[in-house]
C-alpha cells in the first residue's frame, strides 16, 4: 500500500505556522526583557531619590518572613514547610507593592503643577474610560478635558481656576444639549479649596457613582465626537511640561486654532 505524501502547500503552511510561533515567542521574550529592564531602571532612580524606599521594602519583607517562620515553627509538621516559602513570596510581593506606591507618588509629585499634567494623568487611567483631551483651552494652556465613564460625562479642568471655570460652564452647556439626562460632573485639578489634587484624581473619578452602562458610554462617545474640540489634541502638550519651559510658540498655535 502506497504511503500518502504531504502536499507542498501543507508543508509550507506548517513551516509558516512554526515560524510565526517562534517569532511570537521571541517577541514576548523581548517585551518581557524590556519590562524587566524598565522596572530595574525605575527602581534605581526611585532608590536614589527616596532614601526611605529600601528600609521600608526590607523591613516589610523581614517582618512578613519572620511571622511566617514563627507561625510555621509553632505549628510544626508539613505546615511549617509550606508557610516559610509562602512568607518569602508574600514578603516579596508586599515589598514590590511598597515600591510601586512610592514610585507613583513620586511621579505625581513631580508632575503636579506642570502644564498638561491632568491630561497625562487621564491618559493613564485604568479601566474603561474614554478620554478626549483639550476640548477647550486658553492661550495660557488652561484646558478642559472630557472623560466618558460609568458615572456619565466628566469635565476635568487644569490651570487657573478663574480662567477655566467659564470654559467648564460653556462645555457643560453645549454638551447637555446632546446628552439629555446623563449626569455631568466637573472637576478642577489643583490644591485650592474645592479642587482635586493630581495624585487623587483617579481615586476621585472611581468614587463617582455608576449611572450609565458601557453600551450607553459607546453611544455617548459617538454623539459627543460630533462636537469636536476647540483646539484639538495635537495642540496640547504630550505629558507634563517642565516648569519654565518656553511655550510661546505653542501658545501662538493654540490661539490660531
Amino acid at each position: 500500500m502506497a504511503q500518502s505524501r504531504k502536499s507542498p502547500a501543507s508543508t509550507a503552511k506548517k513551516a509558516a505556522d512554526k515560524a510565526a510561533k517562534a517569532e511570537a515567542k521571541a517577541t514576548r521574550k523581548a517585551a518581557s526583557k524590556q519590562r524587566r529592564s524598565q522596572l530595574w531602571q525605575a527602581f534605581q532612580m526611585q532608590r536614589k531619590e527616596d532614601k526611605r524606599l529600601l528600609p521600608y521594602m526590607i523591613g516589610a519583607f523581614v517582618v512578613i518572613v519572620a511571622i511566617a517562620v514563627a507561625a510555621g515553627i509553632a505549628i510544626g509538621g508539613f505546615t511549617m514547610v509550606m508557610l516559610i516559602p509562602l512568607g518569602v513570596v508574600l514578603g516579596a510581593l508586599v515589598a514590590f507593592i511598597i515600591f510601586g506606591r512610592r514610585a507613583q507618588k513620586s511621579v505625581y509629585r513631580k508632575a503636579e503643577g506642570q502644564t498638561g499634567a491632568a491630561a497625562w494623568a487621564l491618559d493613564n487611567l485604568r479601566g474603561k474610560w474614554r478620554v478626549t483631551p483639550g476640548v477647550a483651552a486658553t492661550g495660557h494652556f488652561d484646558a478642559v478635558h472630557r472623560v466618558i465613564g460609568r458615572p456619565g460625562v466628566i469635565f476635568v479642568a487644569e490651570g487657573s481656576a478663574t480662567r477655566v471655570k467659564p470654559l467648564l460652564a460653556q462645555e457643560k452647556k453645549r454638551t447637555a444639549r446632546l446628552i439629555g439626562d446623563v449626569p455631568i460632573y466637573d472637576i478642577v485639578v489643583g490644591n485650592g479649596e474645592g479642587e482635586v489634587p493630581l495624585a487623587k484624581l483617579e481615586r476621585h473619578l472611581t468614587k463617582l457613582p455608576a449611572n450609565i452602562t458601557v453600551k450607553q458610554m459607546d453611544s455617548l462617545e459617538s454623539r459627543l465626537a460630533a462636537l469636536g474640540t476647540k483646539i484639538g489634541p495635537a495642540a496640547m502638550p504630550k505629558g507634563p511640561m517642565p516648569s519654565g519651559a518656553k511655550v510661546r510658540g505653542v501658545q501662538r498655535s493654540v490661539r490660531r486654532k
